[in-house]
Parts: C-alpha cells; sequence; structure tokens
C-alpha cells in the first residue's frame, strides 16, 4: 500500500482542477444552483468528451477507461471542492456501483456504455421517506406483470431523480430486495424535486404508480450488492468532503494573512492560529481516512466495510467543523449570501446526513468490529 499518489493520478487532478476552475467558478454555482435541473447539459458532455470523467471507473469491456476506485478518489476530492453543480454522484458512484454489484453481465452491457459516455444520467432510489439507508428499510412492491415488473410505492431523497435518464430502483418482491430499471420518461411515475438545504445537490421525490420496470440481477438477490454500493458511495462521499474541508481551510487561512484588524493581520492573533491549526489537524487526518478507505475500495478489500464507516463518520465532522470555522474567522462578511462561506456550511451539513449521520456510522463501524 502506498498512501502517494502517482504522477499520472497528481496529472489528473491537475487537469480536473483547471477545468472546474473554468467551468466551476462559484458565479456558475450560483447560476446553476438556482435551476431546476441543477447542471449544465454542456458541461456534462465535456466532461465526458473531453476528460472522459463518467466513464473513469468503469471496466473498459463496458465502454470506461478501467481506472481504480483511487482515480475516483481524485477527482471527487476536486469536485468537492468546487461544489460542482452536475449528477457525477448519482451517475458514476451510485449508479454504475448498483450495476457493478448486480451481478447481471446483461445490465451491465445494456447501461454502463451510456453511463460512462455521458449519454445517461442515472442514479439509484433507494431511500424512502423514513431516511433510512439499509436495503432492509425498504418497503417499496414490485409485482409481476406479464413478461416484466410493476413498482407501486415511493422514494425519496433520490439524488437528481428528476433528471435521470435511467432510475435504478430498489424494491421488495416475494423473494426479498431487488433491483429493478426504470426509464425516466416510463408511465405511472411522477417525479418532484425536493426543496433541499444545500442546493447544489438536487434531490427528489418519486412516486410509482404501477410504473414498468426490468430486473436487474435476481429476484431477491440485491441486498448485499446495495450494501456494497452503499459502503463505496461513503467512500466516496468522504472524498468529497475532504476536497469542501481543505478548500475551507485554504480560504479561511488565506483570509487571515489579509484581513487586518487592530493595524495586524487576524491570522496573527493566537484565536485564530488556534482555529487554523485546528482545521489543519482534521483536514490532514481526513484525507488519511479517505485515501485508505478509497484504496481498500479499489483492492476489494475485506476491510472496506469498516473503512468506508470510519471515513465517513470521520470526514462529515472534519468538514462541518471546517466550514463552520471557516464563517466565524471571516466574522460578518461570513454569514451574508454573497460570501462562498455558506455554500459550503450546507453542503457540510447535507453531506453529513447523506447515507447515514456520523453517528450512524460509528454505530455500524463498532457493529461491523464486533463491539
Amino acid at each position: 500500500m502506498n498512501f502517494a499518489f502517482s504522477e499520472e493520478q497528481e496529472e489528473l487532478r491537475r487537469s480536473v482542477r483547471r477545468f472546474l476552475e473554468d467551468k466551476s467558478p462559484e458565479t456558475e454555482v450560483r447560476r446553476l444552483m438556482a435551476t431546476t435541473e441543477g447542471y449544465d447539459p454542456a458541461v456534462w458532455s465535456q466532461m465526458a468528451d473531453q476528460l472522459g470523467l463518467q466513464s473513469l471507473a468503469i471496466p473498459e469491456e463496458f465502454g470506461g477507461a478501467g481506472f481504480s476506485f483511487v482515480e475516483l478518489v481524485v477527482v471527487l476530492e476536486e469536485m468537492g471542492a468546487a461544489l460542482l453543480c452536475a449528477p457525477y454522484f448519482s451517475s458514476v458512484v451510485l449508479a454504475a456501483n448498483a450495476l457493478l454489484r448486480s451481478g447481471d453481465d446483461g445490465a451491465k452491457s445494456r447501461y454502463l456504455p451510456g453511463i460512462a459516455s455521458g449519454e445517461t444520467i442515472a442514479t439509484l432510489a433507494l431511500t424512502e421517506d423514513a431516511g433510512r439507508w439499509e436495503p432492509d428499510a425498504v418497503e417499496l412492491a414490485a409485482t409481476p406483470a406479464g413478461d416484466g415488473w410493476t413498482l407501486d410505492g415511493h422514494k425519496s431523497f433520490v439524488l437528481d431523480g428528476h433528471t435521470a435518464s435511467l432510475i435504478l430502483v430498489a424494491a421488495r418482491t416475494a423473494a426479498g430486495v431487488s433491483l429493478f430499471a426504470v426509464d425516466g420518461d416510463a408511465p405511472g411515475l411522477t417525479r418532484s424535486p425536493l426543496a433541499t438545504m444545500d442546493q447544489t445537490r438536487k434531490q427528489a421525490r418519486l412516486e410509482f404508480a404501477a410504473t414498468p420496470a426490468t430486473l436487474v440481477g435476481t429476484d431477491g438477490g440485491a441486498a448485499a450488492g446495495l450494501a456494497t454500493t452503499l459502503d463505496l458511495a461513503a467512500v466516496a462521499l468522504a472524498a468529497e468532503q475532504v476536497g469542501g474541508a481543505q478548500r475551507c481551510l485554504d480560504t479561511s487561512v488565506e483570509y487571515a494573512k489579509t484581513r487586518i484588524q487592530f493595524g495586524r493581520p487576524i491570522g496573527s492573533f493566537q484565536a485564530i492560529k488556534h482555529k487554523c491549526a485546528d482545521m489543519l489537524l482534521e483536514v490532514e487526518s481526513a484525507k488519511s481516512a479517505a485515501y485508505y478507505a478509497g484504496w481498500a475500495a479499489a483492492e476489494d478489500s475485506d476491510e472496506l466495510p469498516v473503512v468506508a464507516s470510519l471515513a465517513k463518520s470521520y470526514c462529515s465532522e472534519a468538514y462541518f467543523h471546517a466550514a463552520a470555522e471557516m464563517i466565524q474567522i471571516h466574522g460578518g462578511i461570513g454569514f451574508t449570501w454573497e460570501h462562498p462561506a455558506h455554500l459550503y456550511f450546507k453542503r457540510a451539513k447535507s453531506s453529513e446526513l447523506l447515507f447515514g449521520d456520523p453517528a450512524y456510522h460509528r454505530e455500524l463501524l463498532a457493529q461491523r468490529i464486533g463491539i
């Protein structure tokens, strides 16, 4: 195991950073978060055509580039720093991994090339109104109908659920929890955008009424694959949180160097020094947790469930603390709508809750290590 990124991975980071500096400045983030769709189709196409980001971690046999989860961690860290408004997490992390873990080669061949090319925006619909992320909590019903299935029920907090052209839905059959593919414009499907605190990451509530669906994998055999997908999503989100926390730290330090109070930079005051030092410690520790978890995901290690919960719980708290301290260091201006601090604070809070909050993952961690 090597915690140092290779030169190729660092070049990937630099390329993604340059692209996001150009395509996702604060002005564009604010513009897109005010729209219903929440992303720019032209930039989405450029991400696929120029950088191949959607295909990055998808195997070559399914139209992808065949890189590992470590490269995905690098990309997501930069996206988290830039608050990129795009359905990347829902398509590349959630939907693609749900397909890859489904054991259904036919479904992989059918859907993954579209995700890799950027033509298909996909997502995973798992949680319902109770907001529980465990596959065991699934209540939406799937019923055989002719040669296929129909779905009845609802899903909530579905990332990019209102714009996705492919929705992978966890539903319950007589045999247990199963995975189904549903077209975004399928009859009987009603999609409603949700009003969320973090406007940079869109969510939706989906209603299914005798909605036709295609079984992915085996009937009743989706629970294990969905559990692994959630672990991978937790690792990916931890990488995003690291990027956001680092940006909060960098912004705070730069402001502390230039803001003059009582004739001296505020960074010279002991209280501000302590805040920045604590942020640095937590950000560096969060990086260690996220990078180790990314390695475990790339190696398909048995440690993945344990380190996924460890990384998600620690990185969630580190990001939220960094975002809150950024507001404090900036003083009055940090509370204004015009300053970007609130964008990171809201992303940090919503990410803290997404896929389970730190308390949930610490409990999960205790169970997984047998405490």
